[in-house]
């Protein structure tokens, strides 16, 4: 055939660029590359796994249809697929004749065998049946920063976000990491960064996820042999916010999978913005080479706001809900609840909902016995850093000793409790909890909890260390 395989594929997009929405074309058809031409196999390149499937998934026909107006009837289709595997392996072609039956070769994934398979995206946050990639940025709408009340306490995180908002990628500030302790805000202003974002440029994909999710669709991914279309998907996004980073804490894979993520959308001028409970040195059970790329751009703190702070932030709620509270209930609220910002908000609630169910009139001394009640009931958020510096001051020794390699009987018994307590009074994982004490396994904290169990059983004297230090972080 006289012709060459660029002109046959250009004369292919000519045909489909008139039948195709033009957002799809760009999306799906300009990212091709047309590979050879052998008689009437024409074999293109697609990037992933991931683009093949949802090409098949969507634009089967008319792909078949152009093939044959261009090549004649008996004219084949063949996909060499890019594999962004570290090890070098070769790409693998797929290819379908004109009858719809689809000849798979050397295929180390599992794809659908035929074009009309509707199970071809796996990804949670397509939405089927639309031909342009859409993906739901699982943004709660009243996270914005309208609703975030700026104070001394967050005032350069809230600028940092939103000078990121209007230009995102663009500024010195990527990736941005947000820190802080629990109930400062982190998530809200994560979030109102990528509602901002999506308002000010509503073609740019934006993408919350939280730590604990990414890691279970890695796991997934993994599970499946579709790491690749894992990878893919997270390389398209344009603004990805990742919450609660230090949940990657011990999980080698997944941080390996991240920083090439990272990486990627770093060198395309994307923009990251990552939150975690301390600052990226503080960190432990993170890679060196992560940690250093969370320093890249800016990290800034959230603190535990101030009182007029807290009481700006009660206003503004009364306002928006269009409730009726006396300055003395609020200024009362605001004083007495002060660790978080959940916490304060929830205070407001339980007395709006206290005077609703009982008919009571809102007034201090309703107030007063609501949020006495709530703040002698509520349990300190406790850190594995606090419980460790809690069981080595009972055991009058440095909480450096919990990190040794040693195996003195003073030293394993503590590092044994701390990771006991850590487990029983925090939410982190057991992964997470090895690799901040003593940079141990999950199967070493499941050991010490028995170990610890069992001596409280059996061992009088350990039964009152470990009753006296429950008291201490209960206090």
């Amino acid at each position: 055939m006289s012709e060459d395989y660029r002109s046959v594929w250009d004369k292919c997009l000519n045909v489909i660029k008139d039948n195709v929405p033009s957002s799809s074309f760009k999306t799906w058809f300009e990212p091709i590359v047309p590979i050879k031409l052998s008689g009437k196999v024409l074999t293109i390149q697609v990037p992933s796994a991931f683009f093949y499937e949802y090409l098949e998934e969507q634009f089967i026909d008319i792909l078949r249809r152009t093939l044959r107006m261009v090549l004649g009837n008996g004219a084949k289709l063949e996909y060499n697929v890019v594999m962004g595997d570290k090890n070098g392996s070769e790409p693998y072609t797929v290819s379908y004749p004109t009858n719809n039956n689809v000849k798979i070769v050397n295929n180390p994934l599992t794809i659908p065998l035929k074009s009309d398979d509707k199970s071809a995206i796996k990804n949670p946050f397509i939405i089927p049946g639309i031909q342009k990639l859409q993906i739901d940025p699982q943004l709660k709408p009243d996270n914005t920063f309208e609703n975030f009340i700026e104070g001394d306490c967050n005032r350069l995180a809230r600028s940092a976000g939103f000078a990121v908002a209007q230009n995102p990628g663009g500024t010195a500030f990527n990736p941005l990491m947000l820190y802080g302790n629990s109930g400062l805000g982190k998530t809200h202003l994560a979030q109102a960064i990528g509602i901002e974002v999506k308002e000010r440029f509503p073609d740019k994909i934006v993408l919350y996820v939280n730590a604990n999710k990414f890691q279970t669709q890695f796991t997934e991914a993994t599970r499946n042999n579709n790491r690749n279309d894992f990878l893919h998907f997270y390389q398209m996004i344009d603004v990805l916010i990742l919450d609660d980073v230090q949940e990657f804490a011990g999980k080698e894979k997944t941080q390996e999978t991240f920083f090439h993520i990272f990486n990627h959308l770093h060198q395309m001028g994307k923009q990251l913005i990552l939150t975690s409970d301390k600052p990226p040195i503080e960190l432990k059970g993170m890679e060196q080479r992560l940690l250093s790329r969370f320093k890249w751009g800016l990290t800034a703190d959230l603190q535990i706001p101030d009182f007029d702070t807290r009481m700006k932030i009660l206003k503004h709620k009364v306002y928006k809900d269009g409730i009726s509270f006396s300055d003395d209930v609020l200024e009362y609220i605001a004083s007495h609840v002060s660790n978080n910002i959940r916490e304060l908000e929830g205070a407001l609630v339980s007395l709006l909902a206290q005077s609703m169910l009982n008919k009571r009139e809102i007034t201090l001394e309703l107030a007063a016995k609501l949020i006495n009640k709530l703040v002698k009931n509520s349990k300190r958020e406790l850190s594995i850093e606090y419980i460790s510096k809690v069981v080595c001051d009972y055991f009058n020794m440095q909480v450096d000793a919990l990190q040794a390699k040693t195996r003195k009987r003073e030293v394993v018994q503590a590092r044994q409790i701390a990771m006991y307590f850590s487990k029983s009074l925090t939410k982190y994982s057991l992964t997470s909890i090895g690799a901040q004490i003593g940079s141990k396994d999950h199967a070493t904290v499941l050991h010490a909890c028995k170990t610890v169990n069992n001596l409280k059983d059996t061992d009088k004297n350990f039964r009152q260390y470990v009753e006296d230090i429950e008291k201490k972080l209960k206090m």
